[in-house]
């Protein structure tokens, strides 16, 4: 499992996709971002029109680690992108409430750390090629809010596990790779 990480626009999920493009047989994308507005819908587009026309794509962010598990049957490689717009689903999907201040933050992060920890499980011991692009987004001040500072800590435990399962981690800066594992 190769685990890519950085800040936004960095160029992780470009150099996530020129790994995958040197390994040998199918490749599937699987895409966790969701159409919330025009805007988005763009951004989804750029990564459509930058991906090779034989790779397929699921655009899936609920029961991955099962969906993953069926996956590596037919593919070679499985490039997950990204934990960062997983994890924002995940949220807005198991919470019970739009009110912020009366969240359950604990019940939630413990669904969700656990549905993390499967897939970094999976990943790990998986026969494909697995490449995962998360966002580091901890390098930053402590957020004003607590939904912000909650996610902010949330992403950072699920990196943690991520890397460690990972045999080989990156880190993109300003387009440039460095590889910090493996």
């Amino acid at each position: 499992m190769i685990l890519v990480t950085g800040g936004d626009k960095s160029g992780k999920s470009a150099f996530a996709e020129d790994l995958a493009k040197k390994v040998n047989g199918n490749v599937l994308y699987i895409a966790t971002a969701k159409v919330t507005d025009e805007e988005m819908e763009h951004r989804i587009l750029k990564h459509k029109q930058r991906r090779p026309e034989h790779w397929d794509t699921l655009e899936s962010y609920i029961n991955l680690a099962e969906k993953i598990k069926e996956a590596e049957k037919k593919y070679n490689c499985i490039l997950l992108d990204c934990i960062t717009l997983l994890l924002t689903n995940l949220i807005f999907e198991y919470n019970k409430t739009d009110d912020i201040e009366n969240m359950d933050f604990i019940e939630l992060e413990n669904k969700i750390v656990k549905e993390l920890e499967e897939i970094a499980e999976i990943c790990s011991i998986s026969k494909s090629e697995i490449i995962i692009v998360t966002g580091e987004i901890g390098l930053g001040i402590v957020p004003i809010d607590k939904l912000s500072r909650y996610f902010r800590d949330m992403m950072g435990n699920v990196n943690q596990i991520l890397a460690k399962k990972a045999n080989e981690v990156y880190f993109v800066v300003s387009g440039i790779p460095m590889k910090i594992k493996g």
